[in-house]
């Protein structure tokens, strides 16, 4: 039988859920009468856009128009084909395997891997990792899990207006979609590139940035997935999947 706790609750769950429906549709309404296009986009994708603006229409509404045009500007076959990122998908550096405790999909990515290369491509190379990844997610789940392995990484690696490029893709058109990264065998070096670079984070996706200490990594990879998870890489069982090996 409900508690009484429960059952307030499930009413402010209830009254948070039809508050959030009200706005998607007028985020919707607002939002298609401007660009015909957004008709074809989901509740689920305006919801994230609701909530990457703090529930305000009027910002979400300006968030989704620059989006859907960016989109049809960035993607106007829909898709990126491994054709378009050739020199990225041969650095082999972001990969994908298995779910953390919440369902999400973990991708991996190995910073040694990445060197500075011609800035269009790896913007669209950024559009085809996130747009695989979020292929990948389950129909209850919106939101992946990453870890960032900077072993090895060096000023060899170092791609500030890459980064920054990457960072602008995730935050403007991927709103809602990062559930964590673990930045994980971080070397000193890097902690001052972080410092350039993380101002440009929003202050709630930077929430989402978590330094692992080595000692603690294998602790937080546990408290973070169940052990038959974990990557071959560290200490698991699943072999890492590259991103173009996946299957859509």
């Amino acid at each position: 039988m409900e508690t009484e706790a429960e059952r307030d609750q499930h009413e402010t769950e209830s009254e948070t859920n039809q508050q959030q429906s009200k706005l998607v549709a007028e985020l919707r309404a607002s939002v298609q009468a401007q660009h015909p296009a957004a008709k074809e986009l989901d509740d689920s994708t305006f919801r994230r856009f609701l909530q990457a603006r703090n529930l305000n229409v009027e910002k979400a509404s300006a968030m989704m128009l620059k989006y859907v045009k960016w989109r049809k500007e960035a993607v106007p076959n829909g898709f990126i084909s491994d054709t378009e990122v050739p020199n990225q998908i041969a650095q082999n550096k972001f990969f994908t395997q298995g779910f953390d405790r919440a369902g999400r999909p973990i991708v991996v990515l190995l910073g040694v891997k990445h060197f500075k290369g011609e800035i269009e491509e790896f913007k669209r190379f950024s559009v085809y990792c996130l747009d695989r990844v979020c292929a990948r997610l389950p129909s209850d789940q919106e939101k992946f899990l990453c870890i960032s392995d900077l072993k090895g990484w060096g000023y060899s690696n170092l791609d500030i207006r890459g980064y920054l490029a990457a960072l602008d893709i995730m935050q403007n058109y991927y709103p809602e979609r990062l559930g964590k990264v673990l930045l994980i065998n971080v070397p000193f070096v890097f902690m001052k590139i972080w410092k350039i670079i993380s101002p440009f984070i929003d202050k709630n996706t930077k929430k989402k940035f978590v330094f692992v200490d080595d000692k603690n990594l294998q602790k937080t990879l546990l408290e973070e997935m169940e052990e038959s998870q974990i990557p071959e890489i560290y200490g698991g069982k699943l072999p890492l999947i590259p991103v173009d090996k996946l299957k859509e």
